[in-house]
């Protein structure tokens, strides 16, 4: 032992043979290669203790971090260093703020004690303490230490996978409320929304309106142009429909198939026409060429529209009935129009 920084370990030889794998890491900080001797003979038959000694306080806290110390034994009085200022050091550095440090002081002093222990201090030996205690020490402070770094771990490790969890949900609940080729919200969004909207429309006594569209002819138009043709249809058409509406309030939907619901809310029955005439002037404005429909020769669509203040004794699929009726109006008169729900109207 030459008193500078120096493995004191069993040869690598004797580790193959007895397989042993070290868990506890002593880092001795003293300026007395005698104590370190002394410390070392304690431990050189435990094959779960691994040694290290330094004799310059200076880089005792770089030392503890780069051998994973898992308990520090550090003596007080040494040249050019402060061992109570060394002590909060290690509490100060967050590698080290949780490592257990034993003070080995010469002197048996309540007030050196509590003023070691007021800095950080684990545990106070007075060197050379008795082999036994210094090994139960030891072995308890490193045990005690490691498992709170396991729980951590734990902690960490349950806490990164809630994260995960929480994101996975987050994207499955959007996969899950958007349509896989269109890229607008679903059938399902559909639904909760107008229900939602519904019981909001109702408590403030708002008008609710709803837009029922077709695309048409679009059977003939996937017969004759092939079904990828008829996907890119749609999803021209979908996101077309979407940009169509300038509040974050209004909803666009695939409700299934070519037929698309739009739910509009706080909207009397002008405002939904008017968002029923721009849309059909956008989705022309595709001029998506359909020389099989009976309509048009570009893809064109028909939307029905229903408005109404929603009752206590009604429900959201009355204002969707609506909606279809006058849809099919609409188809009946010969598609490409909007046709708005009038009570009168002969269907």
């Amino acid at each position: 032992m030459n008193g500078h920084a120096e493995n004191i370990e069993p040869s690598d030889s004797s580790v193959q043979d007895n397989k042993i794998e070290h868990k506890i890491v002593v880092l001795l900080v003293d300026d007395q290669e005698i104590i370190a001797n002394g410390i070392e003979k304690m431990l050189k038959n435990e094959k779960d203790i691994e040694m290290h000694y330094i004799d310059n306080p200076k880089i005792a806290v770089q030392k503890a971090i780069d051998i994973n110390a898992t308990i520090i034994l550090q003596d007080l009085v040494m040249p050019n260093a402060d061992g109570m200022i060394l002590l909060r050091f290690y509490k100060a550095h967050p590698a080290t703020q949780g490592i257990p440090v034993i003070v080995l002081s010469s002197k048996e002093d309540p007030k050196v004690k509590s003023n070691a222990f007021t800095n950080g201090a684990t545990d106070y030996l007075v060197k050379l303490p008795d082999k036994v205690e210094l090994i139960a020490r030891i072995r308890a402070h490193s045990n005690t230490y490691m498992a709170q770094l396991e729980r951590d771990a734990v902690y960490f490790a349950l806490n990164e996978t809630q994260k995960e969890l929480e994101t996975s949900n987050k994207k499955l609940k959007i996969l899950s409320s958007m349509d896989s080729l269109t890229q607008i919200p679903n059938r399902l969004t559909f639904d909760k929304t107008l229900n939602k909207e519904w019981r909001n429309a109702h408590r403030s006594h708002q008008q609710l309106s709803l837009l029922m569209l077709d695309i048409d002819h679009f059977k003939k138009y996937n017969d004759g142009y092939g079904h990828q043709s008829g996907d890119n249809c749609l999803v021209q058409v979908a996101q077309t429909l979407h940009a169509s509406t300038d509040r974050p309030m209004d909803l666009v939907c695939r409700y299934g198939g070519e037929e698309f619901g739009i739910i509009l809310p706080d909207t009397p029955i002008e405002g939904a026409m008017k968002v029923a005439e721009k849309m059909l002037e956008d989705v022309a404005n595709l001029k998506i060429k359909h020389k099989l429909s009976d309509t048009s020769d570009i893809v064109s669509v028909t939307i029905g529209i229903a408005s109404c203040y929603p009752e206590e004794d009604t429900l959201p699929a009355s204002l969707i009935s609506m909606a279809d009726q006058a849809l099919y109006l609409a188809k009946e008169k010969g598609r490409n129009r909007a046709e708005p729900y009038k009570p009168d109207n002969e269907y």
